[in-house]
């Protein structure tokens, strides 16, 4: 895959994709909210939201991808429905930084969350 598929699968969710992507030493911070070191850190945490995804539905809109060198932006909107009605609704913008092996090295991710 290339960067921009890497980027864009996590950002969807679709972490399993990207796991042989991710650097040993990679970190990921979710602003204001918390920080993951270390690849074993970053595919716990998916596994935990992979979970959270199953037991709703999930409705994942990218509105764009920048790409520069080795940098990756993903903007976008997720909605999360259970019994048709809305559980969350969060706008997102995740900024990539890969190494030059192409494995992601940080991810930045910004949340806003609404009902």
């Amino acid at each position: 895959m290339i960067k921009t598929e890497i980027a864009k699968s996590f950002s969807n969710g679709e972490f399993v994709k990207t796991y042989e992507f991710i650097a040993d030493n990679a970190e990921w911070v979710v602003v204001q909210e918390n920080k993951f070191v270390g690849k074993k850190a970053i595919i716990d945490n998916c596994e935990q939201v992979a979970k959270y995804f199953q037991s709703v539905t999930t409705n994942f809109k990218t509105s764009s991808v920048i790409a520069d060198g080795n940098s990756v932006v993903i903007s976008g909107t997720a909605e999360f429905l259970r019994d048709n009605k809305r559980v969350s609704f969060v706008s997102a913008c995740d900024l990539y930084e890969f190494n030059n092996n192409n494995q992601i090295q940080k991810i930045t991710s910004y949340c806003i969350q609404a009902k």
